[in-house]
């Protein structure tokens, strides 16, 4: 594991232990961190928006409810990556709707400066526009070519650094780096309208 992962792991599992001894402010650290990637991905089961807010919420408050159990045997996004997959999908059947037979990946949104900036504005535009950015998001992801969809999913969803998803996909590295980087770029490319001033005013600044 690179890192960068293994600061990220090893933050997670502090905060873990922290809510595991009652700290549950560490708890909101972890929503804070995730709300974004939750929701996307719920976005892929939910396609209602209020509806799929409510549904991350629950994701949340079941992981929160279970947390007393968790082991580390895996990292925690992980972890609570089985629990909004699951919370999903059972909501689409108390629903009287049909789950997706697959389970679906999501690009985490929060790479993106852009919704990184709109984390702390909730203006309505702002909000509408955050919706719009994961909306683009997931359909980005969802047009990529099958192997760079896989390789992107590995490494912004799973966690797994170059040298594991190398291994998992059966590839070398260097194809590893090259597909990551051309899904990100993709993905880019679809972001970059929403990226653009619409207001002449504020293009002119």
């Amino acid at each position: 594991m690179e890192p960068g992962a293994l600061r990220e792991t090893q933050l997670d599992r502090d905060l873990v232990e922290r809510v595991q001894r009652g700290d549950s402010s560490a708890f909101d650290v972890l929503v804070k961190k995730y709300q974004h990637r939750v929701i996307g991905l719920v976005g892929r089961y939910v396609h209602d928006w209020s509806e799929c807010q409510d549904v991350a919420q629950e994701v949340f408050m079941r992981a929160y409810r279970a947390l007393g159990n968790f082991r580390g045997d895996a990292q925690f996004s992980t972890w609570l990556h089985r629990i909004a997959v699951n919370t999903a999908k059972n909501h689409l059947v108390a629903q009287n709707r049909r789950p997706p037979t697959d389970d679906i990946d999501v690009m985490d949104a929060e790479q993106y400066d852009m919704s990184l900036r709109l984390r702390d504005t909730d203006t309505p535009e702002h909000e509408l526009l955050r919706q719009e950015i994961e909306t683009t998001v997931m359909a980005a992801v969802n047009r990529l070519p099958s192997e760079l969809r896989e390789a992107i999913t590995l490494r912004e969803v799973e966690g797994l650094s170059y040298e594991e998803i190398a291994e998992r996909m059966g590839c070398p590295i260097g194809t590893v780096r090259s597909r990551i980087f051309r899904a990100r770029e993709a993905i880019d490319t679809q972001l970059k309208p929403l990226r653009e001033p619409t207001n002449p005013r504020e293009r002119d600044r």
